[in-house]
């Protein structure tokens, strides 16, 4: 895709990835083919700093000038954790007399039934700071008491004068009508300009009170956190030559500009793993793998996703900040259109021990970037899932990062031994191999979960496998599960930046509007969804997208009237009339069917929400040019042998070690097998047949019974 100037003059696309472990990076040249992987460790004080730093190595390595970078696509945790960690903007909240304790009150419903102890989410607005005007809107959008704009005025006043940089605003029934939001936005911008602010008619113009509060909520605690990020990665690119123009990754798996990523930022909230299931579609669909369990296991978390004929499945619910990882309802609502998949604190991180009952248990705490892995030599004391995959002999210490960084083997194997292996009376081995499987059995439990709430069968999709530690456990993943395959692409451990250079320009839009369809004003409708189009199709204008490059997809929440809850259903092109209606119903039936195995035919269905996705061509990216690549058999791609512990010998057993980049198109070999390349290792465990494709993956199938 071509977003900003000729391909010839600015050949360069970068993306980059800030996880909570490592910053990934992947330059592309167009023109040449040339592919540049980098990966170094996030730098916590200064996320920028990693960006920076990887993308001046890149362009020296390559000798390509600054000025031949067309885009740089980014992805970040940043959102994520400073909601986690609660290190936004101290935030006020305004919202209509009666209502400023919606936020406590939720949905009243309690995640864990029988736990006593239970604990909410903790609201990011204290109660002080959760003022009320005098205003109501009706659910139709008839104003039935105007807005005191004097009040709004002395309150704008006050929270400046108690230094509140963050105000968010969410009135009752205001995605019908926003114009109270819309008085009290022109109060602020003239009474307090320096206060961020955020209004729900904006953020999330849609229906239910408490996730529209708490979304608008989320986004401007972070607000001024995102702006001051990318004013300093934009000026540090500047200062670097690169002229290209910087994009941000959503959590949508979109593409969108820093400005609106400035306005939007609890957009990004998923942006680095929306990325690795992109990569994971994309890879998969043109190498003939369509269905795919993606896998991507990072130094941090795992992320699991379910691709389904080329596509992640979406969603427009999230959850951030759970108390309960698997719990829905314990962790602050967001609505904000979202690739649908499952996280877990499982990483190269996640730190091993014994619980009180004295059982072995990894994470969900991890060591992070700093200090990291007891082997990483940076201060960490506590032994993790990189040291014992170390101990076990998957990962070479001296190649660690192509040979970067090196590993102290014997310092991970003297922390596991003192903080596992003593206390349960077993040896070095045997513990690392205990929190090894731990996790394995751990994430393919979250696979499962994952497939099953959507109604599928893990046994049918294979495993497809990236992040940095992503490779060296799937092969375990994959067997608990007895999935058909387990795939591994070229690039493994940078996968989520390659989802971010196949990702198009794109954006979401809803607006609520609650109508049996049998009597929608059609008009109405047309119009609703013409202002979504005009305003997506504006926005790419901006970046650059030429209108007939653009793709537009119309869906709309439906379901049966009283219900609480919506599916939703793709929505036919052009003028919508009442002739629509029988085509809308008849996919409805095909979507709720599908879901549930069952319809209600008798019963009518109603509009919730119209939705509008206007995106811009999806980008090329073609791993077989990659340079630097003598693709040649298994025998010519032999490294060495190495000790690696497999349970079917009971111990280390001379293991062949192959060269990831030595290995071409028809190369095959049989397990146990180790395959490394810079950023990655491929772990193939005993019974099972490995072969590169044509599109340089490597594919694993299983000879055994498992």
């Amino acid at each position: 895709m071509q977003i900003d100037g000729t391909t010839a003059a600015r050949p360069v696309r970068i993306g980059v990835d800030i996880g909570g472990t490592f910053t990934d990076l992947l330059m592309v040249n167009d023109v040449t083919g040339e592919i540049f992987v980098g990966k170094t460790l996030t730098t916590p004080h200064d996320p920028s700093a990693a960006v920076t730093t990887q993308t001046r190595q890149a362009l020296e390595h390559t000798h390509t000038p600054a000025s031949a970078v067309q885009t740089v696509i980014h992805g970040t945790t940043l959102v994520t954790n400073a909601i986690i960690e609660r290190k936004g903007a101290e935030t006020a909240l305004i919202t209509t007399r009666g209502y400023r304790d919606t936020l406590e009150i939720r949905r009243e419903h309690r995640y864990e039934m029988y736990d006593i102890s239970i604990e909410p989410p903790k609201t990011l607005v204290p109660r002080w700071l959760r003022l009320e005007v005098d205003e109501r809107v009706l659910d139709d959008g008839t104003v039935l008491r105007p807005l005191d704009t004097t009040q709004v005025e002395k309150l704008a006043r006050e929270l400046e004068r108690k230094g509140i940089c963050a105000v968010a605003v969410s009135l009752l029934h205001s995605y019908k009508n926003p114009v109270h939001e819309q008085m009290i936005a022109e109060v602020f911008a003239a009474v307090a300009p320096a206060i961020h602010t955020s209004f729900s008619s904006e953020v999330v113009p849609e229906i239910k009170e408490y996730e529209r509060t708490s979304t608008t909520v989320c986004n401007v605690y972070v607000k001024r956190l995102i702006e001051g990020y990318l004013t300093e990665l934009q000026r540090k690119l500047t200062e670097l030559g690169v002229e290209g123009r910087l994009y941000i990754m959503l959590s949508s798996g979109g593409v969108a500009t820093v400005d609106t990523s400035r306005r939007f930022p609890v957009r990004l909230l998923e942006s680095g793993p929306a990325g690795g299931a992109l990569a994971s579609a994309y890879l998969g669909g043109v190498a003939g793998h369509p269905n795919l369990l993606s896998f991507d296991m990072g130094g941090t978390t795992a992320k699991l996703c379910i691709i389904e004929d080329g596509r992640p499945g979406t969603s427009t619910h999230f959850e951030v900040d759970r108390k309960y990882r698997f719990k829905k309802g314990s962790g602050l609502p967001v609505k904000i259109p979202v690739i649908e998949m499952i996280e877990i604190g499982a990483g190269g991180g996640s730190i091993a021990h014994i619980d009180g009952l004295g059982l072995l248990k990894i994470g969900p705490e991890s060591a992070g970037a700093e200090p990291g892995p007891v082997c990483y030599g940076r201060g960490g004391t506590e032994p993790t899932v990189t040291d014992a995959d170390l101990v076990l002999g998957y990962l070479d210490p001296d190649f660690f990062l192509g040979g970067k960084m090196k590993l102290d083997v014997d310092a991970a194997r003297a922390a596991i031994a003192t903080r596992i292996a003593e206390p349960l009376a077993m040896t070095s081995t045997q513990a690392a191999w205990g929190i090894h499987q731990i996790v394995n059995e751990n994430m393919a439990n979250a696979a499962r979960i994952h497939a099953v709430e959507q109604g599928k069968d893990p046994r049918a999709f294979p495993v497809f496998a990236f992040g940095g530690a992503g490779p060296v456990h799937a092969f375990g993943v994959s067997a608990i599960l007895r999935s058909p395959a387990m795939i591994a692409p070229l690039g493994a451990g940078v996968g989520s930046t390659i989802g971010f250079l196949t990702a198009p320009l794109a954006f979401d839009f809803v607006r609520s509007s609650i109508a049996e369809v049998a009597s929608l004003e059609w008009p109405s409708v047309n119009d609703l969804i013409g202002e979504m189009e005009a305003k997506g199709i504006a926005l790419l204008d901006q970046a650059g997208v030429p209108p007939s490059a653009m793709t537009i997809v119309r869906s709309a929440d439906l379901r049966y009237v009283g219900q609480g809850h919506e599916v939703k259903v793709p929505i036919p092109p052009g003028p919508l009339g009442p002739e629509s209606a029988a085509v809308i119903l008849a996919s409805y039936d095909q979507v709720y069917r599908k879901l549930y195995g069952r319809v209600a035919s008798s019963v009518p269905v109603e509009t919730v929400s119209w939705r509008v996705v206007v995106s811009g061509p999806s980008p090329a990216l073609d791993l077989r040019k990659r340079t630097g690549l003598s693709g040649g058999t298994a025998a010519s791609a032999l490294k060495n042998h190495r000790p690696v512990f497999f349970p079917q010998f009971g111990d280390h057993q001379s293991t062949p070690v192959y060269d990831r980049y030595r290995l071409g198109p028809g190369a095959s070999f049989e397990g146990p097998a180790i395959v490394e390349e810079r950023e990655s290792t491929v772990v193939v465990g005993p019974g099972a047949h490995a072969s590169i494709d044509d599109y340089l993956n490597l594919v694993v199938r299983y000879t055994d019974a498992r």
